[in-house]
């Protein structure tokens, strides 16, 4: 039998994620940019609950275009606070227009989300060695600098537990148990592993 990470369980979206998605390298901006949306709607709710709205929120954000999502105004938020596809709490749909603008600001000075973010793990994934899920952190050092940065952007819904579980999303850090299938495999970069350097239509952490 396939041994996995205990936190997928059984529902097939969740295991496809796990499977297929948590802990690849992503270095698109767009792909960057989503995550860090969906890892803060994620606040007080299950990832679950998110992946399953992933693709509504893919449709009602431009596919996470970030100019397009800067330049939303007061008759987007009124759209999107209608949308039952999505998560309709007013403050994180302006951090999410807030954020996109923070973004904008970061591709000025870092030409890139991508340079600015891998920063915090000099490029190169951290490669733990968890055996038991109790094991895995809530937050690090480099996750609460991660937050600290882009709250003096200006950006909100980026507390460190919410930064970690990008990071570990986003394959900045690969927290697989050492049992699970998938660590050796992103470990060595085997086929399957990956990483991502476009947007790509795709299925689909904790909170502060």
């Amino acid at each position: 039998m396939t041994k996995r990470c205990e936190w997928c369980g059984s529902d097939p979206l969740y295991v496809a994620y796990h499977d297929d998605e948590w802990g690849v390298q992503v270095h698109d901006d767009r792909r960057l940019f989503e995550f860090l949306v969906l890892e803060g709607a994620q606040a007080g709710l299950s990832w679950l609950t998110i992946l399953r709205k992933r693709e509504n929120y893919r449709n009602a954000m431009d596919s996470f275009d970030v100019e397009r999502i800067a330049a939303y105004g007061p008759r987007d938020i009124r759209r999107l606070l209608d949308d039952p596809g999505i998560v309709r709490n007013r403050l994180k749909i302006e951090a999410t227009i807030r954020n996109a603008r923070g973004v904008l600001s970061i591709r000025d000075e870092y030409g890139t989300l991508d340079a600015f973010l891998w920063r915090y793990v000099d490029g190169t994934p951290v490669r733990n060695a968890w055996t038991r899920m109790a094991e895995v952190p809530a937050k690090t050092k480099q996750s609460d600098q991660m937050s600290k940065d882009l709250r003096a952007r200006g950006f909100n819904f980026v507390g460190s537990t919410i930064c970690y579980a990008f990071m570990q999303a986003v394959g900045m850090v690969n927290d697989h148990v050492t049992d699970c299938f998938r660590y050796m495999e992103i470990a060595k970069g085997e086929p399957g592993a990956g990483i991502l350097h476009r947007a790509l239509p795709g299925r689909g952490g904790a909170v502060t």
